[in-house]
């Protein structure tokens, strides 16, 4: 299982201490210091569409609007923090965010 994210991020944060909580092994890969490999981003932008763009976030605010109407894989290159945190890779199966239905999902 591998949890991506960033450490300021309490989404992140509580998933990945419930996840271990749980018995799960849990591989985290901080976006900000890591990065995202661009295949694995546009896989997850095939599977999510808009929705991995997180635009509530500080990273979001702070683009002009010409930045904002660009082509989300270069934004999500770019500035790696605009995607919407957690997103959980288990094998095959891959998981946006930590609402009750992702943990359902993982938690058994």
């Amino acid at each position: 299982m591998q949890l991506y994210g960033l450490k300021t991020c309490d989404s992140t944060r509580l998933a990945l201490k419930t996840l271990r909580e749980a018995g799960q092994e849990v591989a985290y890969i901080d976006v900000r210091n890591d990065g995202m490999p661009a295949d694995l981003l546009t896989k997850f932008l095939t599977i999510f569409g808009e929705k991995l763009v997180n635009k509530r976030s500080t990273t979001w605010r702070g683009l002009s609007d010409s930045e904002r109407a660009g082509d989300s894989l270069a934004l999500l290159l770019a500035h790696p923090t605009l995607m919407k945190r957690p997103v959980i890779r288990v094998g095959e199966d891959i998981y946006l965010g930590w609402g009750k239905d992702v943990q359902m999902a993982l938690i058994r």
